[in-house]
């Protein structure tokens, strides 16, 4: 009951079998329901069921060796109970407990060649070593953008591999309206060659020496999109948040990223909030609020906590706005509560902010590293020491995903 003691929503839990970890998953709700509980499982000796039940979601099945990991740990082999592994610890393991990453020694390291399985940390890596054709001294923007396309494609459920005319038609306008001014428009260039990232299938058509033309790529009724593994990669939801970061910032730092991402359906990326339904309507629309969909509910007990917790001092500059006859504060979700973040609504996931820094953290503009400093997105440099009260225990698996929103992951 220790370890049951201390779930949370949004923690992950590890499923335990034949010495392997043979499943992961995602808590989405916690609640004691003893008459469901009986109907299932009913009772013992002492009439006791499992009464508090666990809500699970984004289940992957797997086999990972669990031994390395638990003596890693310091948890008894063989596993016989129910442990609660800290966030510190469950980040130093990571890797050797990642369905799509088996164990890996010094020996064997991360590889994005054929016959290898991606994990999320392979994926990282092969997305910040891409390679980008220059031109004077400018990297090229088709493939960054092509990638961000194709992960709105898999974030919308819609086919992982698409027809040469139907990338075409989606693809070029783009890179028309969003690649550098002076560059060709050539949707086949990312088509083909991002097969080198490791990440990218092409199918329907043999090898070629150089860049198939449109035609014959047409003629094959070639397809291209993610592979299978990086796919299973990015629907989770913080290495998508992770990779679409990073191509962001390393790539596209001078281009309107809120443009950008609304076109490919990523719109709820571009800020830390994210999207609800009754946010703003298109150009010259009015905003529309519909009747029938549902929006997050704000528990506003828990924004007057944060806010008197703190004495309505930021916790990044510690400033108070006053007013005429009080302060004025804001509570800010780490993890926005809007799509496609889908964050808690609850008090480890809340800091308490000045308007500006507030805009700020919302717009990916300064980010909170795991040493609790704030620093600034553009340079990196350090502005502030977070401010942090007694009885405010703050999830680093949140700042972990505002992290990787910024392109720190």
């Amino acid at each position: 009951m220790t370890a049951l003691a201390g779930r949370k929503v949004g923690d992950e839990v590890l499923f335990y079998a034949g010495k392997k970890f043979v499943a992961r998953a995602r808590i989405i709700g916690l609640f004691d329901n003893r008459p469901l509980a009986e109907a299932v499982w009913g009772t013992d000796e002492n009439q006791k069921t499992w009464q508090h039940i666990m809500a699970l979601d984004e289940v992957a099945e797997f086999e990972v060796p669990a031994e390395p990991v638990l003596r890693g740990l310091g948890v008894p082999v063989p596993l016989r109970s129910l442990t609660l592994v800290g966030a510190e610890e469950r980040l130093r393991f990571l890797d050797m407990a990642d369905p799509a990453a088996p164990a890996r020694s010094k020996a064997n390291p991360p590889s994005t060649g054929p016959g290898t399985r991606l994990g999320r940390n392979d994926l990282l890596q092969a997305l910040a070593k891409l390679k980008t054709h220059i031109r004077e001294q400018r990297p090229s923007r088709h493939k960054p953008i092509t990638l961000l396309w194709a992960i709105g494609r898999l974030t919308a459920e819609q086919k992982r591999m698409v027809e040469w005319q139907t990338f075409r038609e989606e693809v070029e306008p783009l890179l028309r309206d969003f690649g550098l001014a002076d560059s060709r428009v050539t949707p086949e260039y990312p088509f083909w060659h991002l097969r080198s990232s490791g990440l990218w299938d092409v199918e329907g058509i043999e090898d070629s020496k150089g860049t198939p033309t449109p035609s014959r790529l047409a003629e094959a009724g070639a397809s291209a999109g993610f592979s299978r593994d990086a796919a299973n990669v990015l629907r989770r939801p913080l290495a998508r948040a992770e990779a679409i970061g990073l191509i962001c910032s390393t790539y596209l730092s001078e281009v309107d990223r809120e443009a950008l991402l609304g076109r490919v359906g990523l719109a709820g990326y571009a800020s830390a909030s994210g999207d609800f339904p009754d946010g703003e309507g298109e150009e010259g629309r009015a905003p529309r609020r519909s009747r029938t969909s549902s929006e997050p509910v704000r528990d506003p007990k828990l924004v007057e906590r944060i806010k008197v917790m703190y004495g309505h001092a930021c916790q990044v500059c510690g400033a108070r706005v006053e007013t005429q006859h009080s302060h004025y504060s804001e509570a800010a979700h780490i993890r926005g509560l809007g799509g496609p973040h889908y964050g808690p609504d609850r008090l480890s996931n809340l800091l308490c902010l000045c308007p500006n820094h507030h805009v700020e953290f919302d717009r990916l503009a300064i980010y909170i590293d795991e040493h609790w400093a704030v620093r600034r997105n553009s340079t990196g440099n350090v502005e502030y020491e977070l401010k942090r009260h007694a009885e405010h225990v703050i999830e680093q698996e949140y700042l972990e995903y505002h992290r990787g929103l910024c392109g720190r992951g």
